[in-house]
């Protein structure tokens, strides 16, 4: 028997990666405002850099969509009536956050800090529920990967 999806599942069903009208049902309007501005940011400041690409986690995962062309950008991961931003920082990147500790918001310090670091890096998966919230992830992408310069 199919139970109904709760607050934070994951879209499960592998037949075919989703759409935009998929994920904007899934997430719910309000965070799919922030899925789409994010992804407009990634495409105005790293034009052509990127080809999301939709990966299938498994049954516990579900999917999500990976930025990367050399080495991952971020992901986005569409759950249920909540949309978050997972931004692997290695070495050089958290050597960077440490360097900027105080500039964070709190709350983005905390979760840095109870993220376990793995041999590739600190997964931070950040939900993404308001403007100050994307704004974190764009600033961690940023730090990450500079945009290149727009002449």
């Amino acid at each position: 028997m199919e139970h109904s999806p709760q607050f934070g599942d994951r879209i499960t069903d592998k037949s075919a990666s989703p759409d935009d009208s998929t994920v904007r049902d899934w997430i719910g309007p309000g965070a799919f405002k922030h899925w789409a501005s994010l992804q407009n940011w990634i495409e105005e400041f790293y034009p052509g850099v990127f080809a999301p690409e939709w990966l299938y986690g498994g049954k516990k995962r579900g999917w999500s969509l990976r930025y990367k062309k050399t080495r991952a950008f971020c992901t986005f991961v569409p759950e249920y009536r909540r949309f978050s931003a997972v931004v692997v920082l290695g070495g050089a990147e958290r050597v960077k956050f440490e360097e900027r500790r105080f500039v964070w918001r709190s709350q983005l310090v905390k979760l840095y800090d109870e993220a376990q670091t793995y041999p590739d890096g600190k997964f931070l998966t950040v939900a993404i529920s308001s403007a100050d919230d994307r704004h974190d992830v764009t600033e961690l992408l940023t730090m990450k990967r500079p945009p290149p310069s727009r002449a």
